[in-house]
């Protein structure tokens, strides 16, 4: 009589497995979502320079984007500009250098600042609502009915959106750093009275016309790919409600991730 041996149940993955199949599958998804957003972008560019022009919609984007972030883009930059005056004052003290507060705060809000905090705002103000009102479409069927009555939904949809964030954030960079100057100003003559000669003499010998241009691309290579980036995931959102707030959270991590790597890249390329 032959007796049967009892199989061995089946080995789980170890953990150095599984970190390796998590980093490779989360490797995969970002090669994903890279393509298709840079596949989206080429398709807003070609259908950006085709009739028909939609320009109700691209005004309308653009008083959202823009002309609505005024007040939260001038309020931070008011308190940037005031905050970084006050703690570079404290450090030149030490070295009988009050006289440079000025141009540090100028080169650092239109070199750096300034751009980095205006797409900040417009991507958890704006870009938000992008991505919930596509994800919305979307998952009731809305951009279906577009392509339905023959409507492009890209040509309507998105290029709106992609060009508002394309043209309005580097305005808005430029609105920061009148106000983060703004508030400077007041806290360096004001409250440390610093001469109001020397503040402007000083940033005006320091500050480069470069510096400026510096701040305003960025802010165009940041509003181009937050907007990007929020109108891909909120048009390829699905799950019903879930989906849209996973989407659009999913699109406000990679915006602001986005927007850092990005400021390095350019800052390298500056250098």
């Amino acid at each position: 009589m032959t007796t049967q041996t009892p199989s061995k149940p089946a080995r789980e993955p170890g953990l150095i497995t599984q970190a390796i199949t998590g980093f490779g599958q989360g490797l995969i998804d970002v090669v994903s979502t890279l393509g298709g957003i840079i596949t989206m972008g080429l398709a807003v560019f070609r259908w950006s320079v085709r009739r028909p022009y939609r320009l109700a919609n691209l005004f309308g984007q653009l008083d959202f984007v823009g002309v609505g972030s005024i007040f939260i883009v001038s309020l931070t930059g008011t308190f940037t500009g005031m905050v970084f005056a006050l703690q570079t004052s404290t450090a030149f003290q030490l070295f009988d250098a009050e006289s440079l507060v000025g141009p540090t705060v100028a080169l650092t809000l239109t070199r750096e600042l300034a751009a980095v905090f205006s797409a900040l705002m417009v991507t958890m103000r704006a870009g938000s609502a992008m991505c919930t009102e596509l994800g919305t479409m979307r998952v009731t069927e809305q951009v279906d009915a577009l392509e339905t009555m023959a409507v492009n939904p890209v040509q309507y949809l998105l290029v709106p959106r992609v060009l508002a964030g394309l043209f309005m954030v580097p305005a808005l960079t430029m609105l920061f750093n009148t106000t983060g100057m703004g508030g400077a100003y007041v806290v360096a003559v004001g409250g440390l009275g610093i001469s109001p000669g020397t503040f402007l003499s000083r940033t005006q010998q320091w500050l480069a016309p470069e510096d400026i241009f510096q701040g305003l691309l960025k802010g165009a290579v940041f509003g181009l790919a937050v907007s990007l980036i929020c109108c891909f995931k909120g048009f390829n959102a699905s799950g019903g409600a879930k989906g849209v707030g996973q989407a659009t959270t999913e699109a406000m991590v990679a915006s602001a991730l986005s927007i850092f790597i990005l400021d390095f890249i350019l800052g390298v390329l500056f250098f």
